[in-house]
This record gives structure tokens, sequence and C-alpha cells, in this order.
């Protein structure tokens, strides 16, 4: 009735398939995806949007101390190039702190993203493993199974962004080339060129991003239900993945968009909020304010903005991540017959809360 090798006896005829959790163990439609999803934000809302408060949370706050730690190491440095007359080139002992302090915070802004997006691709995958099996997990236990996969989850995030970013990259080399070239060259033979190899660069890479990207989309997932390392993890998801590519393509899209429309719902009553304050604040600025007047009239504006994105984060982003990991599920029940082997984990009570419990592993 569902493909694949036959289950044990009452999964044949009319009888449903087993559902002791979130999702029936049988192979899933769209509407059992998307309504697994849903229903694991409902019932263990507590471990996954606690995950995301303190990940997107203690990020924001170190990003907020590190921004305000180097405004006041070179606020100075900021006014002397602000205040420069025009066609007046800024001194280097001026540029120089700007730069540091600037690369000094978006380095930092890099690994605290990586960081807690891999503790965040590690700690829904660890809610799945009990949700598919109608097991209870609390906060303590997520934390502990996703701390336990943080090594591999980091260098499996670093492969899959490494491997999509490089097309990505070469794209934007080319964008960026082509302007120089269009400002430089008024338009003529050389902007053209340019402009041709970026547009054929696009064409070229654009698919090959789009196919590694799906290609390794499940790869997270095999590092907490299997152990998988990094690159053994990309392995298993192109396993997984092949002969079901566009299904793997259309749904993760969809999720990502029903995720980008709830975000940006969320995120619009805190925009139009600080905008009031920052009218205020505004109106009372000199005709010549200073750099530091105008973040202060602006930081009403931005403070309900990065808690806007914060709680969109927090609220929107683990959904895409359980739709991939039921996809996962999903993969491995059409094409190892994983179902009747989640009933029968299903029906033994948990033990030990170890990684590795709740979903058995490849040929397991």
């Amino acid at each position: 009735m569902y493909g694949g090798p036959p289950g044990p006896p009452g999964w044949g005829g009319w009888t449903p398939p087993p559902k002791p959790g979130v999702i029936p163990l049988a192979p899933l439609k769209l509407g059992d995806l998307l309504g697994g999803a849903f229903t694991t934000m409902g019932r263990y809302w507590k471990p996954l949007f606690g995950m995301g408060l303190v990940l997107w949370g203690g990020s924001s706050l170190v990003m907020v101390a590190a921004m305000v730690i180097a405004y006041s190491a070179v606020a100075s440095h900021l006014e002397h190039v602000v205040a420069l007359p025009q066609h007046v080139d800024p001194d280097s002992s001026d540029v120089v702190p700007l730069l540091t302090a600037f690369g000094v915070v978006a380095l930092l802004g890099i690994v605290l993203v990586v960081l807690a997006s891999a503790l965040m691709y590690a700690s829904v995958p660890a809610v799945l493993q009990d949700a598919v099996l109608g097991r209870q997990v609390t906060f303590a236990a997520v934390w502990r199974r996703s701390r336990a996969r943080m090594a591999s989850m980091v260098g499996t995030v670093f492969l899959m962004g490494l491997v999509v970013a490089v097309p990505v990259l070469l794209v934007m080399v080319a964008f960026f080339a082509m302007m120089v070239a269009l400002i430089t060259l008024d338009g003529g033979n050389g902007a053209l060129t340019i402009m041709s190899l970026g547009v054929l660069c696009a064409l070229l890479t654009a698919p090959l991003a789009l196919w590694l990207w799906v290609k390794f989309s499940l790869a997270p997932a095999a590092v907490v239900f299997e152990g998988q390392r990094p690159f053994e993890a990309l392995r298993r998801s192109s396993q997984l993945v092949r002969g079901d590519w566009w299904r793997v393509l259309g749904i993760t899209w969809l999720a990502a968009a029903i995720a980008g429309f709830a975000a940006y719902i969320i995120q619009m009553p805190f925009s139009i909020l600080g905008m009031f304050p920052t009218i205020i604040t505004t109106a009372d600025l000199d005709a010549d304010p200073s750099p530091t007047a105008v973040i202060f009239a602006m930081s009403g504006y931005l403070v309900a903005v990065m808690i806007g994105q914060m709680v969109a984060q927090i609220v929107s982003g683990p959904f895409p991540l359980l739709v991939s990991g039921l996809l996962y599920v999903d993969r491995r029940i059409r094409t190892e017959n994983l179902g009747p082997v989640l009933a029968e984990a299903a029906a033994v009570p948990q033990q030990g809360g170890s990684p590795k419990d709740s979903t058995p592993h490849h040929g397991g």
C-alpha cells in the first residue's frame, strides 16, 4: 500500500499506519510533512523556542555589547572622518582604527552566527527524534544532545556553505567587477565584456549551487539522527536525496516561503513601533548633527528592528529545519523501510536519553 518492502502484519489493506508521534510511520505526503512540523512546534515549543531564545538572544546581546565597545573605541576617529570637507581624503590614522573595529565586529558576528546556526541545526532534529516516537523531551536533554553534536554540525554547516558559496562568490566578484568597469570605462567594450561574463557566470553557477544545496540539505539531520561526521553526513544526504531531488527542492522551498512570510508578519509591528521614537528624536537634531547624535536618534528604530528579527528567527526559524528533518525520516521510510523499525522503537520505553536512542542508524 505504501510502497517498498512490506511492513509487519496489520499495515496492509485499509489499516492506517501507526502514528505514535507527530507523523504516521509511512511514506509522508506534503500535508503530513507540513502538519508534522506545525504539530511539533505546538507540542515541543518549550525546547524549540527555548533553544532559539538562548542562542539568538545570547548572540544578539553579545553583538550589541561588541558594537557599543567598538563604537566607544573609535568614536573620535569616526567624527574626524565625517567632519572632513568634501574632496578631502581621510588620514590613515583615522581610517585604520575604523576598519579594524569593523573587521573585528564582523568576524565576531560570523562566528556567532555559525555557532548559533549549528546548535539550532542540531537541536531541531534532536527534538524530532522524540517527536516522531511520541515521547516527551526536556530543554536540558535537547541542549545536551545538541552540544554533543556541535563539532560535527559546525563542520557540516561550514562544508555546506563552502560548497554552495563558491559559485555565489564567483557571481558576486563578477558583479562588482562589472560595476567598476561601468564606472571607469563609461560603458565601453570592456564593460560590455565583463557584463557578459558576469551573466554567463551566473547562468552556469546558479544551477550548480542550487543542485548542491538540495543534494546536501539532509546532512544536518544525518549528523544528529545517525551520529554522522561532516563528510559522511554529506554523502548520506546525497544518497537519500537521489531519485527525489525535485520533490525535496519543492518542499524545502515551500517551507522556507512559509517561514519567510511568518517572519515578515512578525517583524512588521516592531518596525512600525520603532519609527515613532525615531521621528521624535530626529526632529530635534541640529542642521549638522554629529555621528553620535544620529546613532542615538536611530537607536530606537534599530533596537526595535533587532528585537523583531530575533523574535521572528526564534518563532519561524525552526519550521524549515523541522520540515527538512521530516523529509529525512520520509526518505528513510521510503528507501530503507524505516517505518516498522520506528514503530517497534516507539513501543519501547525511552532509556538514557542518548542522541542515538530514538532513531535507529542506517542499517540498524
